[in-house]
């Protein structure tokens, strides 16, 4: 199968950013993974085995390719939600599975034994540096990928897979490096050098289990946000006039603002039930309580 009639085959299913990254190994990435570990810029969530963070074949054996696509799910600001923009529609880990694995099927009528695994930021690669490798996008200072049809907003799926499609190149371009996002950072977590200590991040902080310190706390309550942040991104240069996401899962049967009274009464199985198909919904009920708490009724009305 040519890239066109692949690219052809997304573009059917509503996916319109495609490329393809080589099967690694990315050792490149090595010494870089390593610094993040080694200045504690990690979650705790990242893959542990450095090996398989840059090596597909050790996630695939027969890995001949990578395909990576975006998923768009901008829809415009709502002015009073209080979660970001990403949880407002579908869960995207749901979505994205089920759109890659019906574009797989697809794929497999025009390539005789074709084998596949699908990720969607639940994967043990990079799936931001799979994206840079494919040429769907660039990093933004932020730690951000950007896309030139759908600026940052995009979720990012990724096929490992047995078929040897040609690999696309990376994009000669870089943000236009305004440091608004450094600036605007809450939690000051971006370092203006395109690295970042996601431990003062915001939406990190918003879904960080463990004890939160006085001043983790400080920051949740001045910026209103029970889960997620979207500043980085909605002061970046970038995201001006992009194109609204077309897909129906990113568009209908919205949530853009939880209610202080609802999870306060609801039990944390009602809450699992309510929400099991929104990405907000991992941490449960406990964790979204405790930042109501945080910014008290009378914020989280605001």
């Amino acid at each position: 199968m040519n890239k066109e009639k692949l690219i052809d085959i997304f573009e059917k299913n509503g996916i319109d950013t495609v490329g393809i990254a080589p099967a690694g190994p990315y050792t490149e990435l090595v010494e870089i993974l390593k610094g993040k570990i080694d200045k504690k810029h990690t979650t705790g969530m990242e893959e542990p085995n450095l090996d398989r963070r840059i090596n597909p074949k050790l996630i695939m054996e027969d890995a001949k390719s990578v395909i990576v696509c975006t998923f768009p799910y901008y829809i415009g600001n709502i002015e009073d939600a209080n979660i970001s923009k990403y949880c407002y529609g579908k869960d995207y880990h749901i979505v994205i599975d089920e759109m890659l694995n019906k574009i797989c099927e697809e794929i497999k009528y025009d390539i005789e034994g074709f084998d596949y695994k699908i990720f969607a930021d639940n994967g043990p690669l990079v799936d931001r540096y799979l994206a840079y490798l494919s040429g769907i996008g660039y990093f933004g200072i932020n730690n951000n990928i950007i896309t030139d049809k759908y600026g940052s907003y995009v979720f990012i799926g990724y096929i490992i897979n047995n078929y040897e499609f040609k690999c696309d190149e990376p994009l000669d371009k870089t943000c236009n490096k305004c440091n608004k996002c450094v600036e605007y950072c809450p939690g000051n977590a971006l370092k203006g050098n395109y690295e970042m200590n996601p431990q003062k991040c915001l939406s990190f902080l918003t879904q960080k289990k463990e004890e939160l310190s006085l001043c983790e706390e400080v920051k949740i309550k001045d910026n209103k946000m029970l889960f997620g942040c979207d500043i980085c991104q909605d002061v970046c240069p970038h995201n001006k006039n992009i194109e609204k996401t077309k897909l129906k899962s990113f568009t209908e049967n919205l949530i853009t603002k939880l209610d202080k009274e609802e999870i306060s009464e609801i039990s944390n199985k009602e809450f699992k039930r309510r929400y099991k198909d929104r990405a907000f919904s991992w941490r449960g009920r406990k964790i979204i309580k405790r930042n109501m708490d945080i910014m008290g009724e009378e914020s989280v009305k605001k």
